[in-house]
């Protein structure tokens, strides 16, 4: 019987977790509309992280010279990162090979898994904890949408990956770094010079309408006034 462990998850942001056949743990990143929407990858990409983080997954749960290893794939913009325990540096050797042969696709490879004891489930599940603490710390603040960074813990190591400018991938490891027991912070970003023209347009637009949305409101409150001042000059000259 196979003991592989690859505890997997679609990264979504938020983390939305589904079962697949392996279970898999890490990032093929956004699945959701609204994710979608803000991601600053295409479609095409979106597509392209989540079919090559699923087949590395079935890959490693059906390989058997990897029994007893746990590992963890995320993958954004066809960079990969497996993350882990392997019983022995023959079998971390031989599970980068297979990566590597899976995919002419994979641009970058960042092999984190250790030579070491697979950690335990009680570890995973503080892991998985922290990585909720840092996406609701991420929803939290205006610098980046949610959706920009890719997270994934490993036994409290902290592991940052989208595209990011430098001054969101310095906020974004701020942030994650604020979360507790968080061991380390991990930055494995793709760097923008600056941020794309469409999310500046609509991030003026939203500026433009709550600005908007304030002057109404303070005319309102203008009325408002101007309708009980009338009001209580109407009952002063009643009551005469």
């Amino acid at each position: 019987m196979k003991r592989v462990i690859i505890l997997c998850a679609i990264m979504i942001t938020s983390s939305i977790l589904s079962s697949c056949t392996p279970i898999v743990q890490g990032a093929a990143a956004v699945t959701t509309v609204a994710t979608m929407s803000n991601d600053r990858r295409t479609m095409g990409e979106i597509l392209d992280d989540k079919t090559l983080y699923i087949d590395l997954g079935n890959l490693v749960a059906k390989d058997p010279m990897l029994e007893g290893a746990h590992i963890n794939f995320n993958v954004y913009n066809q960079a990969v990162l497996i993350t882990g325990e392997a019983p022995n540096e023959n079998t971390l050797d031989y599970l980068e090979s297979i990566v590597k042969s899976k995919s002419s696709k994979i641009n970058q490879l960042i092999n984190e898994v250790d030579v070491m004891p697979n950690s335990s489930y009680l570890d995973r599940a503080k892991d998985g904890v922290i990585t909720v603490q840092i996406e609701t710390l991420f929803l939290d603040q205006e610098v980046f949408h949610p959706s920009h960074v890719s997270v994934l813990t490993e036994r409290k190591v902290v592991y940052l990956m989208g595209s990011v400018t430098k001054r969101e991938a310095e906020h974004a490891t701020n942030v994650a770094s604020k979360a507790k027991n968080v061991k380390k912070v991990v930055k494995l970003f793709n760097y923008l010079m600056v941020r794309p023209a469409k999310e500046i347009e609509k991030d003026n637009k939203r500026k433009e309408a709550a600005v908007k949305r304030a002057e109404l409101e303070a005319k309102k409150a203008e009325l408002e006034a101007k309708q009980n001042e009338l009001n209580q000059q109407l009952y002063e000259l009643g009551s005469d």
